[in-house]
């Protein structure tokens, strides 16, 4: 897309931020909401990607500008006991808990699971699984699923407006929707 406000940046190393220090001055707030399905790469990149890339990327944000706000999107079931038997629980749990100690605000949101708006192929069959049975995970609470529109809402309004707390289940996040 081309736009007079927009800017295309290609990151080739998402661990080291260097030579992109000035991209992180004078920012107010940050969205970090990379990230990769389990199962999609080997278990060592899993933790790379999902604990190093969001803790570096916040480093940086840190170093240039103290005063902001990070928005990381974590996912249900985070461990921040760190003690977790699985890799997703364990390395998203990692990750919210370096960057939480960090002198950053922050605010943490772990959504069930996201129901794609917009087509998508699903990565694996079990994804194709839940988002069949979506109409029916929306009635039972809601605890296990959220819109990506709604997520993305309340992760905007909690940016404008705060939250009553620092990590945010897939019910807080719903509570956050549409309330700017």
């Amino acid at each position: 897309q081309k736009h007079i406000k927009l800017t295309e940046i290609i990151i080739e190393n998402f661990e080291d931020y260097s030579t992109y220090e000035n991209l992180f001055k004078d920012i107010n707030v940050a969205f970090f909401c990379i990230g990769v399905y389990t199962g999609q790469v080997p278990d060592g990149l899993f933790k790379i990607i999902t604990v190093n890339y969001a803790v570096e990327f916040a480093k940086a944000l840190e170093r240039n500008s103290p005063l902001a706000t990070i928005c990381l999107l974590s996912g249900a079931g985070a461990d921040r006991t760190e003690k977790s038997k699985t890799s997703f629980a364990l390395y998203k749990g990692m990750a919210e808990n370096q960057i939480a100690n960090l002198n950053l605000k922050f605010f943490c949101f772990r959504p069930g699971y996201i129901y794609p708006v917009e087509p998508r192929k699903e990565p694996n069959f079990g994804y194709r699984i839940i988002k069949f049975f979506y109409p029916l995970l929306k009635v039972i609470g809601e605890k296990y699923s959220i819109k990506s529109t709604e997520l993305a809402d309340a992760i905007f309004n909690v940016e404008l407006n705060g939250a009553d707390k620092q990590i945010l289940e897939n019910q807080d996040i719903l509570k956050n929707k549409n309330c700017a």
